[in-house]
């Protein structure tokens, strides 16, 4: 007898014993229920009977289906019909089931919750899995792009039909508003992450640009230089992180954590001296710079934030350059394997620190226009975008090991997460929910890219 034949009937055995245990549960149960009751004796013998006869052939059957192993004259037989539908559908069963206890969950923990609309809305979500299973595999190239756009589109649909005021001009605004700014963030990481690295200094920058730039101001600077000297110090530090992550690349991870700390504290000894507020600064923010970041700003005479046009003309100079220049092919390729890029005569070094260097402006930039948002400077103005950057690039399926993705599917990753945010903040859930909830997302998302064939088999 081989071995896996003997693996295969102690699973056999101890999935037969499993489904013994179960049917006397459910018989147990039963019969408690009917002696509660009252009920005749004879009734509830005959009841326990039939229930565990019926149980146990029911569970041997969908072993039998399930497992389809066994002797067919003198030959193994392969996995049964329902194994093989299992293996084929089971991340949308699982998807199935994580949305019906979250829903059991929300309907028994919020009051108000169990109503028509919400049970549309999971009917909208189970459709969106169904289709993410079966549709998605018909465009398996750009699998990450439907997936992201088929959860954005249902979020908002259930937020639009479930809460009040979810899909009006100034909630949209509102939104684009904070995507913008974590989309921007998101620039850095993301190319950071096609190269196979990951850069955590990227929040204590933005949180740094947004103290230092009022500072200089608050010295007299004129602001468009303090603009510019921040953005230069921004891409200096970037700068500072591609050279030491490229020479240490085990480390880079916690090197880049460290330079993130060191610049953080270094602002904060600056900004306190003279001053008992180490870390915040208070000082007029220039008009222009308010415009560009506030939610009543305007651009070109139409009312909505100037930030958003920048976001979304950064964007689309990413997306096309990054698939027709020289430079973002070779980034890709790259990432996508080091040596055959040095053989090409691709310089890792230079494309490296590049990346790091974009990282460390994007961030400054987006501590800038913070900012403008904000009023006022604040060291900690960064510490979200840590998690929410790392998030955005995983959910839109850019892989962190580098050579697939793109800043597209970020865009992607940034507006399913800000729509996701605007929906549990209008469904009155905490921060922790909200963190419980985030995680229930990102976490099929991640499986699901995990399973697509990476592209260093495609080649």
């Amino acid at each position: 007898m081989s071995v896996s034949s003997s693996v295969h009937k102690s699973g056999s055995l101890l999935t037969r014993i499993i489904g013994l245990v179960i049917a006397l549960i459910i018989t147990g149960v039963g019969v408690i229920v009917g002696l509660v009751q009252g009920q005749p004796i004879q009734q509830v013998i005959l009841f326990a009977v039939v229930t565990l006869a019926g149980s146990a052939w029911a569970w041997q059957y969908f072993v039998t289906q399930f497992d389809g192993q066994g002797q067919d004259d003198g030959e193994t037989q392969g996995p049964g019909e329902l194994y093989q539908a299992w293996l084929k559908y089971r991340l949308g069963v699982l998807g199935f089931a994580v949305l019906a206890l979250l829903f059991l969950i929300l309907s028994l923990t919020v009051e108000g919750f169990f109503n028509v609309w919400n049970v549309i809305s999971a009917i909208i979500l189970l459709v969106i899995i169904v289709l993410t299973m079966t549709v998605g595999k018909f465009v398996a190239e750009n699998k990450s792009a439907f997936i992201g756009l088929m959860v954005l589109i249902g979020l908002f649909s259930i937020g639009a039909m479930n809460i009040e005021g979810f899909s009006s001009t100034n909630n949209i605004k509102s939104m684009l508003l904070f995507a913008s700014f974590l989309g921007l963030a998101c620039v850095g990481q993301t190319l950071v992450a096609l190269v196979g690295g990951l850069d955590l200094s990227i929040p204590f920058v933005i949180g740094s640009a947004n103290v230092g730039m009022l500072y200089l101001i608050s010295l007299g600077v004129p602001p468009w230089l303090a603009l510019v000297i921040t953005l230069i110090v921004g891409s200096i530090i970037g700068l500072i992180n591609g050279v030491l992550s490229y020479r240490l690349q085990g480390q880079a991870l916690i090197m880049t954590l460290g330079t993130g700390f060191a610049v953080s504290g270094g602002i904060q000894i600056i900004t306190s001296i003279g001053s008992a507020y180490g870390g915040n600064v208070f000082a007029a923010v220039p008009s222009w710079l308010s415009n560009l970041a506030a939610l009543n700003g305007s651009f070109l005479g139409l009312p909505f934030p100037p930030v958003i046009a920048i976001w979304l003309g950064i964007a689309v100079v990413l997306i096309v350059g990054m698939k027709n220049t020289v430079y973002g092919r070779y980034l890709y390729a790259l990432g996508v394997n080091r040596t055959s890029a040095k053989r090409v005569s691709i310089s890792e070094r230079v494309y490296w620190i590049s990346v790091y260097t974009l990282s460390g402006f994007f961030s400054a930039l987006t501590g800038i226009l913070l900012l403008g948002w904000s009023g006022g400077g604040f060291i900690g103005v960064g510490d979200s975008y840590l998690f929410m950057t790392l998030a955005a690039v995983v959910v839109g399926g850019t892989s962190l090991l580098g050579g697939i993705g793109g800043y597209g599917f970020t865009v992607i990753g940034v507006l399913v997460l800000q729509v996701l945010t605007s929906f549990l903040v209008g469904i009155g859930l905490n921060h922790e929910w909200q963190q419980f909830i985030f995680g229930l997302l990102i976490l099929p998302m991640v499986a699901l890219y995990a399973r697509s064939p990476h592209i260093r088999t495609q080649i």
